[in-house]
Formats: C-alpha cells, sequence, structure tokens
C-alpha cells in the first residue's frame, strides 16, 4: 500500500467537509462542463466503492454510479438501490470527484489534484471500513502501490492476494463487454467471492445516517 504524506489527519467535522468538497474550484479551469463533485460518505460506513470520475451522466445528475456501469456494478454486489445510496452503509469515493472530461480513447483520467487534496480527509471520516471496491486501475494503483500486478486483468485475477481488505475490480461499463468475454474466471469464480464478501457485512440492516 501506498505511503501518503499525512497518514492520520485530524478529522474534521463530516458536514463542514463535504461542504468544502462541494464548493471546490481548484480544477474548474480544466474541466469541460465546471465542477460538481460527486461523492457519498457517512461514517458508519462499511463498504467503500472506490472507482475513476463521474460520466456525463452522473454529472448532470450529481448521484454517483446512475448510469449503467452502476446498475451492473449493483448487480455484482448483490444489492439494491436502497443499500448502495444509504450513506450509512456504503461510502462512495472516486478518484476524481468531477467529471474530467473526453479524450481520443473515451473519459479523461481522474484530475490529478483531486485525491492528494482530498483523500486522506474522506478516509479519516471512513473508520468502520471492512471492504473496499478497486474498480479501475488509478484506484488500484493509489491503495495497492506495488503490491498490484502488472496489468489490470492480472491484478484482478490476483484477487485473493489483497482479501480482505481489498478487492480490485475492472469497471463495470458496457464498453468492457469484451473483456468480460475473454475472461469468463470473472464471472464464474470472481463474482461468487466478491457477493459472498458484500453479504457478510450485513448491510442490509438498518443504518443510521451521517
Amino acid at each position: 500500500m501506498v505511503t501518503r504524506k499525512n497518514p492520520s489527519p485530524k478529522p474534521e467535522r463530516l458536514d463542514v467537509l463535504l461542504a468544502k468538497i462541494r464548493a471546490c474550484i481548484v480544477c474548474a479551469a480544466q474541466l469541460p462542463l465546471g465542477p460538481r463533485p460527486v461523492v457519498q460518505i457517512g461514517t458508519q460506513a462499511r463498504l467503500l466503492i472506490v472507482g475513476q470520475a463521474p460520466g456525463t451522466k452522473v454529472h448532470a445528475s450529481g448521484v454517483p454510479w446512475d448510469d449503467a456501469s452502476g446498475r451492473r456494478l449493483r448487480e455484482w454486489l448483490g444489492i439494491d438501490e436502497s443499500i448502495f445510496y444509504d450513506a450509512s452503509r456504503v461510502a462512495i469515493v472516486p478518484m476524481g470527484f468531477c467529471y474530467p472530461g473526453r479524450g481520443g480513447g473515451g473519459d479523461l483520467p481522474p484530475r490529478p489534484e483531486c485525491a492528494p487534496l482530498w483523500f486522506d480527509r474522506v478516509l479519516a471520516q471512513l473508520p468502520n471500513i471492512e471492504l473496499t471496491l478497486l474498480i479501475g486501475q488509478y484506484a488500484q494503483k493509489y491503495f495497492l502501490g506495488n503490491r498490484r500486478r502488472a496489468t489490470l486483468t492480472e491484478t484482478v485475477a490476483a484477487f485473493a492476494d489483497y482479501a480482505p481488505r481489498f478487492m480490485p475490480l475492472p469497471h463495470p461499463s458496457p464498453r468492457n463487454t469484451a473483456w468480460f468475454q475473454r475472461h469468463p474466471w470473472f464471472e464464474r469464480d470472481l463474482l461468487p467471492v466478491l457477493r459472498k464478501r458484500v453479504t457478510s457485512l450485513h448491510l442490509s440492516a438498518s443504518g443510521t445516517s451521517t
């Protein structure tokens, strides 16, 4: 796991931190649609989902994973929207909080300013996380550091090596359909383990939003 400059920041009040995040304009000049940070945090959350950055639909709605990728992700986890969008159960923190724009091969990478500015402060609000899903190469690089394999596919295939704290995953985007077809072991071997691990978190038990 990577070493951060400030591994134990002093916790802030959650509502104050969220207000600061939602008012952030650090990358405004580089964001084609302007800043609209999308993040979901609750101090009692037991599951943390770390993705890449919002797409255009999520930017428009302000709701994380509010698209086809989110529907597939919830199917992978075996949970419905009522649990997924309950901040007291599930924290959703992308590597970049705002839509970064389009490049030649799809959406651009998360803005590099975001994680150094906010991640330690956000993670300090999440003392009860038992499982962190690392979706895509940027999340895997940040959290796994030199423990990750040479490629995303190899890192995901080695998922057992990162248990019980982390579960590396590919992005559930429909654009990755060919990847899923080439790697049937993902659905056969990994998804049952993922669902069992999520079930063990007892997210269906009622929580208290913070």
